[in-house]
């Protein structure tokens, strides 16, 4: 083997060693510079490179561009050579600027330069100065606005980047000297945009003073890499007779931002974003400060005066930009009053959620759970809350704001100190993402070599990849667990004795926070925290534990007041059971559920309040559903077979009902959007609850004796048609037959002693038959033989008759005898040749005077569900004149639910497709607005609430995001209904 091959092999096997993937290539490029290949250390110092091949192609890419003296420095000094190597195998794109650019090693030769952080006027000074900029009258002015000197500023910028870089990635300065760097440099380059667009203006004397305020990152000086940097241009007149000085100002404000972003020999730096101004993209660039003062004062939305509290002078007139600030801020610190300020805050969270993509919300490092964006909120609302009292915690800075929030006793010190590392940790891992390609993204790699590459950057060495994974992880989970702590654990401090080295607050304070958080009687609320979590008791340890998560689940509602009294009451009920406090701790789904259900629903509240151990039912797994017809008939059977007496066995089977009835609930409250699931679970668990219930009170009338009759019973109305809702009665006929001579008098017992144990006063709801339907009326008998039902139906039979027919169905009791009577039926409601002119006239009269006489006074019909324009009765009457008019030929309309007639008739070609859409999704939203509205109050009520807070939490409940989206588009819906109500019911066509 030859002395160079030898030579060449053992350098492959060096680079190799240091973790260069293509060493043998590497090698012989290497082999080209003999000055680097002849030093053993060389090789060994790649290792220090966060990634030792982007490291070596950065030195390959530079030493083609260098100077025979720079290339003597690089060879010679390994201080300059290492920094180089350190910067390189971190970034790409500042590699490729010091060979476009190689006098920039001064940078990393100069220890001067590059060994001591810098501080704003300093950086302010270099920019400009290199710019050959001269100070006039408060402003700076550059010789001109030219291509050459925007490439110049360019450069003169990447080089401070530069040395910002190297003492980061060397570890000579921490994140918050870096990002403190990075926003000073960002002043300094806006300040020289500035001079450069002010240059370019040249019209003589100025007619305005103009500021430029930094915002967001860079005004709470902790900027990233890459970002785009948030300003608000404000602008006064130069003189008291200028005139005309916004056109002026405008102009140098818009020159400033093309300067900084349009194209040129030097890559752009970074986009000015000024949309956080004054109504954003449609407001003016420039205002006065006047302009903006009076905008804040009457028509600025809470996010505005949550981003004013980063507002600082960053460049242009620093006593107008500092006017500026001191103007403003007192609007801020005045937020947390404003009526809507949670909500608010609260939704432009869930928004900023709801806009990332499911693939990207773990990798997502700003705005996904846990990211940087979660301790960014929490610090922000906890400095709005108390900042208005409290001056100490009015810092710009995310970081100095957690410190006087834990230094002024309102978070813990270790828990300040847990989120302070999480959000140093992400951002600087942040910064290692961005300096790669000075890119501006914030998702986390899925690359191995990604990864490993930052991993190492960061300082891990044994796996790094994997480390960089584990603790990414770790600090997610710290956010998500403190965003929920910091805000809630004081306020147990303010009335439990716990930890002391944990925050306590101030009853004033913790108030404060309370009702900032949503809560409308702060002390009431600390009242009910006190009675749960006083003492030392397992039961009082539990709560602690669990009210802080609890609290926040509550707060994410618009009546968190109603979730606490609601859990205090449930708590209290269920006492030292012991079951009932390790499931909420040890199942944080049960718990969520619990704060969620507990805070929008008095219905659901008072099922648990008198069902206490149905709070078991929310451990379930996945979505709650409601459990099969066969599966309650079972239980209810079987319970029901245990007792001695009728009264005992209905009680027994209510209290599965009432249970089901809390599970049902639950469904529907927390998979909103299923109106047909609940619509079924209801129906379902109503005809297991009739037909269970009939079962034991035959066998107890009769006892062991053999029975006079047989029975059924018939559903009717939305219980008929499988479209019942919480606040519906259970329309029912009762039909016997009879097997021995006293049968009439046997059916009227068993019928009422059904309806009596249904009813009667108990722990949980009772359950009303309806019998007004039955033939006659009131007036009518409350059970009725088959061949009785046969002759009234032949003689006397109306015309609404036929229409409430339609729904009929058997619903328990004797299968085959209730067939009998629903086949006696269907010639009733299925006539053949369809219903004839003066039974449509009867109807569509019924139907105006329903209308007229029984909406409620006072009530707004447009918001009316039930009997409103376009509303449920509009829908399903449309559907039944349709099944009376055009079933007897068509098959698929003897059906007794509205949904599937309506599609029959599609089917049929008598509406069209869009009209089905349309009447569906008004009577959907309608049966929705029914159901929540029992769900959330405990009453029934079939209008859309006009009561501001009932409205909100309606919304909430349904998944709108206001009252107003909701009320509106119920009016939408209800509309079109109507219109194609009107011409089903009152048309010629159909």
């Amino acid at each position: 083997m030859s002395e160079n091959s030898a030579r060449l092999n053992t350098t492959v096997a060096q680079l190799a060693k240091v973790g260069v993937t293509d060493a043998a290539r590497m090698a012989m490029r290497l082999s080209e510079y003999p000055a680097f290949e002849s030093q053993p250390a060389f090789i060994e110092e790649l290792a220090i490179a966060a990634d030792p091949n982007l490291a070596l192609l950065g030195l390959f890419n530079l030493l083609s561009s260098v100077s025979h003296q720079q290339l003597q420095v690089l060879a010679s000094d390994a201080g300059v050579r290492a920094r180089f190597l350190i910067v390189a195998g971190a970034s790409t794109a500042l590699a490729d600027f010091i060979a476009k650019h190689p006098t920039a090693l001064q940078m990393l030769s100069d220890e001067a330069e590059w060994d001591r952080p810098r501080g704003r006027t300093e950086l302010v000074r270099a920019l400009l100065n290199g710019l050959n900029a001269k100070e006039q009258n408060g402003r700076w002015l550059t010789p001109d606005d030219s291509i050459e000197i925007i490439n110049q500023m360019r450069v003169l910028y990447r080089r401070e980047l530069l040395g910002i870089a190297i003492r980061d990635l060397a570890g000579a300065a921490n994140f918050e000297t870096t990002a403190a760097e990075l926003s000073w440099l960002a002043d300094a380059v806006i300040e020289a945009a500035t001079a450069i667009a002010w240059a370019g203006i040249n019209s003589g004397q100025p007619k305005s003073r103009l500021a430029v305020i930094a915002m967001g990152k860079s005004g709470g000086q902790e900027l990233n890499y890459i970002s785009d940097v948030d300003v608000i241009f404000v602008a006064a007149p130069a003189t008291e007779a200028a005139e005309d000085y916004l056109s002026e100002a405008t102009k140098v404000a818009a020159r400033s931002m093309q300067i900084c972003e349009e194209p040129a020999g030097e890559l752009p730096i970074w986009q000015v974003d000024p949309n956080l101004r004054p109504e954003g993209k449609a407001g003016a660039l420039v205002r006065s400060l006047e302009g903006h003062l009076a905008y804040y004062q009457k028509w600025a939305e809470t996010w505005e005066y949550q981003a004013l509290l980063k507002a600082r002078a960053a460049a242009g007139d620093a006593d107008l930009g500092n006017q500026y600030v001191e103007a403003v801020l007192p609007y801020v610190w005045e937020a947390s009053n404003r009526p809507n300020f949670v909500a608010d805050v609260q939704s432009m969270r869930q928004r900023v959620i709801s806009n990332i993509p499911a693939k990207d919300l773990e990798r997502q490092l700003k705005l996904g759970i846990g990211g940087l964006r979660d301790v960014e909120f929490a610090v922000q609302l906890l400095q709005l809350v108390h900042g208005r009292t409290d001056v100490m915690l009015r810092s710009s800075n995310t970081l100095q704001a957690l410190e006087a929030l834990a230094n002024w006793g309102y978070v813990g010190r270790e828990d300040a100190s847990t989120m302070a590392n999480v959000y140093k940790f992400e951002r600087t891992l942040e910064h290692r993402i961005q300096i790669f390609q000075m890119r501006r993204t914030h998702l986390v790699p899925e690359s191995e070599t990604e990864l490993r590459r930052i991993g190492r950057s960061i300082g891990y060495r044994a796996d790094p990849a994997k480390e960089l994974e584990r603790e990414l992880r770790k600090h997610r989970q710290d956010a998500r667990r403190l965003h929920e702590k910091l805000f809630y654990r004081p306020l147990l401090n303010s009335v439990a004795r716990l930890d002391a080295s944990e925050a306590r607050l101030s009853q004033d304070a913790a108030g404060a926070r309370l009702q900032a958080l949503g809560f409308v009687d702060p002390e009431t609320a600390l009242r009910h925290l006190g009675s749960l979590t006083q003492g030392v008791s397992r039961r009082a340890a539990i709560q602690k534990t669990l009210l802080p998560v609890m609290l926040q689940w509550m707060a994410e509602t618009p009546s968190p007041d109603l979730g606490l009294l609601g859990f205090k009451r449930v708590s209290d009920a269920l006492g030292a059971t012991p079951w009932y406090l390790r499931l909420l701790r040890d199942e944080s789904v049960v718990a969520e559920r619990m704060a969620k259900l507990l805070s929008v629903s008095r219905y659901f509240t008072e099922l648990l309040l008198r069902n206490p151990e149905g709070v078991a039912i929310l451990a379930e797994t996945g979505d709650i559903q409601p459990r099969t017809y066969e599966e309650i008939l079972y239980e209810m059977q079987s319970v029901a077979n245990r007792q001695d007496s009728a009264s005992s066995a209905v009680a027994a089977i209510r209290t599965v009902r009432h249970r089901e009835l809390i599970r049902i609930s639950a469904a529907s409250l927390l998979n909103v959007g299923d109106f047909e699931k609940t619509a079924f679970g209801l129906s379902d668990l109503t005809d297991a609850t009739v037909a269970a219930s009939l079962e034991a009170v035959m066998k107890h009338h009769f006892n062991s004796s053999q029975p006079s009759l047989d029975i059924a019973v018939i559903a009717l109305g939305r219980w008929g048609g499988r479209e019942l809702n919480f606040a519906s009665d259970a329309d029912a006929m009762f039909v016997y037959e009879a097997l021995a001579e006293n049968a009439a008098s046997d059916a009227l017992v068993v019928v009422s002693t059904l309806q009596q144990l249904l009813l009667a006063p108990g722990v949980d709801p009772g359950l009303e038959l309806d019998l007004d339907l039955r033939p006659e009326g009131k007036q009518g008998a409350i059970a009725r033989s088959l061949d009785s039902y046969q002759k009234y139906y032949a003689r006397w039979s109306l015309s609404w008759e036929s229409q409430a027919l339609l729904r009929a169905r058997v619903a328990g009791g004797n299968t085959d005898l209730g067939n009998k009577l629903i086949s006696i039926i269907d010639s009733i409601r299925y006539p053949e040749n369809g219903i004839d002119e003066s039974a449509l006239r009867e109807i569509r009269r019924i139907k105006a005077r329903v209308e007229s006489e029984r909406l409620p006074r006072g009530a707004d019909p447009n918001l009316h569900v039930k009997l409103g324009p376009g509303g449920i009765s509009d829908v399903e009457w449309s559907a039944q004149i349709l099944q009376l008019q055009r079933a007897w030929r068509v098959p698929g309309l003897k059906t007794v639910s509205t949904e599937p007639t309506l599609l029959a008739a599609v089917e049929a070609g008598l509406i069209g497709v869009s009209d089905k859409q349309q009447l569906l999704e008004a009577w959907n939203l309608a049966s929705a607005i029914r159901n929540a509205n029992l769900l959330i109050t405990g009453k029934a009520s079939d209008s859309v609430p006009s009561n501001p807070n009932d409205l909100k939490l309606l919304a909430f409940v349904l998944h709108y995001e206001n009252g107003s989206e909701l009320a509106d588009t119920y009016r939408k819906l209800t509309r079109r209904s109507r219109k194609i109500m009107q011409e089903i019911v009152y048309g010629d066509s159909h």
